[in-house]
This record gives structure tokens, C-alpha cells and sequence, in this order.
């Protein structure tokens, strides 16, 4: 029992029950899963294919026992945990595995991730937790184009980080993805600027993490996560997706000052949102937002915000729907924003295909009537934009 609480057992073939189940079809109806694409999936491994992933001290040493833990977690979470010399292949072959198990049409898009980079542009290898390239992401996708596209990363000091961009554009990245903390790069910067504009002229979207980083060490660079230092990726024209709606921490209230006060990055988010700057050009991803170290008010605010609802994009932040501990559907379900009597099923969805689980779980979220519409889960159009523009 302790087990089942504490690790997703890593079941194969849904059962038919579960997959005519009344709430998986309440969950698409309505939905073209043809346009469908889960904008929010993370690679993992530890190096030992052809990858050239590579895992950094703070996850790989047990001096570092929290995040040792996180990272046996995530792998558990992928199915990865059990393979020997093949982690990076088993973790592809299982997410692969999961997104023929959806309806077809149905894609997740890949994230790359780029080394920490210091002033400098260089890469700092004591500083990087983890290293997802480019050529690996691109590389899945382009052989499992009906399931897989791809988000590239590109620190913006690099010398070369706009060639580095249009090379992955020729590659069919759909995005961008970076989190500042962990990356070491300030958004605020103007040593951004040229990569902004090359953004913006090419009408690629920014996915970026904003609020509080729990997935690596902190490096003293939390700061450079405040959702307020979007303001000159706006201003440059650049789209921008925060992150999980940069629903957890808090961050300084920069518009008074520098030693402003703290509030929630939520909150900052939201005002963020409500600038001309934003229009038509900042959105957010609902990833992680049900899970247990998010306030229910999160979800509540953006149940109710039916203003929010054509900028908000689904994501599902895989691997981490398959952490048992992450996610309670009862406790979403004894706040009333679950039907009690999906409980059981959601619970059964997660150890067969955490996808399926996540996508399920936020369409059946309501709050005094207040639903995500099928639009939020529309994604596909988004994406598609930068290669109308571009």
C-alpha cells in the first residue's frame, strides 16, 4: 500500500472500463484531438545512449540527497527507473508508448534544455543541473513526427544564440524554452535584446518559468524568475508562455522597487496580464497546476477568469502527472472542484498513461460552474503561428 501512495507502478494497455469510462468522454467531448498538442513535456535520462544528455553534480550525488531523490523520482515517474544502460531510451520508447495510447492526432511537445551560462556566455558545467540538447529533442521528433514536436533551448549570451536559433527553426523547434534560474539568464537584460528581436520577427514563442524553482539547487538566481522581468521580452514584441502561470513562490514587487515588497508571482502574473504591453502577446500554461504545493485559489481564480481562458494553453509538465504524491484528485475532489466519483478512475488513468490522467483531471476541473473550454486545450493553432510567420 505504502508503495502505491509513494510510486507509480508503470502499467501498460489501459483497460477498455477505463477508457469508455464516463469521464474520459466527458473529457473530449467537445475536443478535435487533432489539435490537441500538450505543450509542456520534459525529456529526462542520465546519458548512457546516444543522447548526450548530461546530469549534473546536484542530481547525481548523494551530497545532494532532496534533489538525488527528485531525480530517482522523476525517473520512476517516466518508467525509466527500471532500465539497465538504457535509461534515455526507455524514458523516449515509454512517452512514445503513452502517445499512441491517446486518439490520434493527439502530440506533446518536447523540451530541450539548456547548461547554466555565466556572464560570459559560457557554459558552467559546477552550476548546470541538467542538459537536454537540442539535436535530442529535434531528433525525436523528426522520427516520430505523428506523436513528437520539439522546443528548443538557447541561452540568450551566447555569442552564437541567434544563428543557434535559426538553425533550430530549420530544424522545426516550435519554441523556445528557458528557466532563469536554473539557466543563469536575466530576462530583464538588454544583452536579450537581439535575441528578442529575432524572436519576434520570426514569431517564435517563449515558454519561460517564473516564480519559485523547486526541480534543481537553488544558485542564488531565483530572483531572475519574477514574472515582471517579462516586461522587455513584451516590449520587443516577442509571445511569451509563463510556465504553470507562475503559480508557485513569491517574488519582488518590482514596481516598487528593487527591495519591494514580496507577493505571490501569481499575483504578479495576473497584473502582468492585465498591461497593454501583454495583449495578444502573453499567455500561460496550466501545467502544474493541480498539483498538491499549489493554493487552490490558483485554479479557482483561473476557473472563474473566463477573461484568462483564450490565453491559457495546456500543458501537462510530464513526467510529473506520474508522481503519485504530486497530484490528490481526492482532495481536489473534497474542494469541489472534482466530481467525487472520478476519483477512482483518474487514480487507475495515472498508473497506465499520465497524460491521459492529466488531460482528463483539468478537463473535469469546474469551480461553481466555471470549466476550462475546449479551447484551452486547442494548442495546436498557437504553435502553428510562428511557421505562418515565419
Amino acid at each position: 500500500m505504502i508503495n502505491s501512495l509513494l510510486f507509480n507502478p508503470c502499467r501498460v494497455a489501459i483497460p477498455v472500463t477505463f477508457l469508455s469510462s464516463r469521464w474520459v468522454r466527458q473529457a473530449w467531448d467537445g475536443v478535435d484531438p487533432k489539435q490537441v498538442w500538450d505543450s509542456h513535456v520534459h525529456l529526462a535520462g542520465l546519458g548512457d545512449g546516444d543522447s548526450r544528455i548530461e546530469i549534473g553534480p546536484q542530481l547525481s550525488s548523494l551530497w545532494h540527497p532532496l534533489h538525488y531523490a527528485q531525480r530517482l523520482f522523476y525517473l520512476n515517474a517516466g518508467c525509466a527507473h527500471r532500465a539497465s544502460g538504457q535509461v534515455d531510451a526507455t524514458y523516449a520508447a515509454r512517452l512514445l508508448n503513452l502517445c499512441v495510447a491517446m486518439p490520434v492526432g493527439f502530440k506533446v511537445l518536447l523540451f530541450a534544455f539548456e547548461r547554466f551560462h555565466d556572464e560570459t556566455g559560457q557554459p558552467d558545467s559546477a552550476q548546470t543541473a541538467f542538459y537536454i540538447p537540442n539535436e535530442w529533442a529535434a531528433r525525436l521528433a523528426a522520427e516520430f513526427p505523428a506523436h513528437f514536436e520539439w522546443a528548443a533551448s538557447i541561452h540568450p549570451y551566447r555569442a552564437d544564440a541567434v544563428d543557434a536559433l535559426q538553425t533550430a527553426l530549420a530544424q522545426n523547434a516550435c519554441a523556445i524554452k528557458w528557466l532563469p534560474a536554473a539557466m543563469g539568464m536575466d530576462p530583464a537584460a538588454k544583452r536579450c535584446d537581439g535575441f528578442y528581436r529575432a524572436l519576434a520577427a520570426t514569431g517564435t514563442p517563449l515558454i519561460i518559468h517564473c516564480g519559485e524553482e523547486k526541480a534543481v539547487r537553488d544558485c542564488g538566481t531565483d530572483h531572475l524568475g519574477n514574472p515582471l522581468r517579462l516586461r522587455r521580452a513584451l516590449d520587443a514584441g516577442v509571445r511569451v508562455i509563463v510556465a504553470h502561470c507562475a503559480s508557485l513562490g513569491q517574488d519582488i514587487d518590482l514596481d516598487q522597487g528593487e527591495r519591494g515588497p514580496r507577493r505571490a508571482s501569481f499575483d504578479l502574473f495576473l497584473r502582468l496580464f492585465e498591461e497593454s504591453r501583454a495583449t495578444d502577446l502573453l499567455y500561460g500554461d496550466i501545467s502544474a497546476i493541480t498539483q498538491c504545493n499549489r493554493k487552490l485559489t490558483v485554479i479557482r481564480t483561473l476557473l472563474e477568469r473566463n477573461d484568462l481562458h483564450d490565453r491559457l494553453l495546456h500543458g501537462s509538465d510530464y513526467p510529473l502527472p506520474g508522481i503519485v504524491p504530486l497530484t490528490w484528485p481526492a482532495a481536489l475532489a473534497r474542494n469541489g472542484l472534482l466530481p467525487t466519483d472520478a476519483v477512482p478512475d483518474l487514480c487507475a488513468l495515472r498508473e497506465h498513461n499520465p497524460l491521459l490522467f492529466d488531460f482528463t483531471l483539468k478537463r473535469l476541473l469546474c469551480w461553481q460552474g466555471h470549466c476550462f473550454p475546449a479551447t484551452v486545450f486547442h494548442t495546436r493553432p498557437f504553435f502553428q503561428q510562428r511557421r505562418a510567420i515565419g
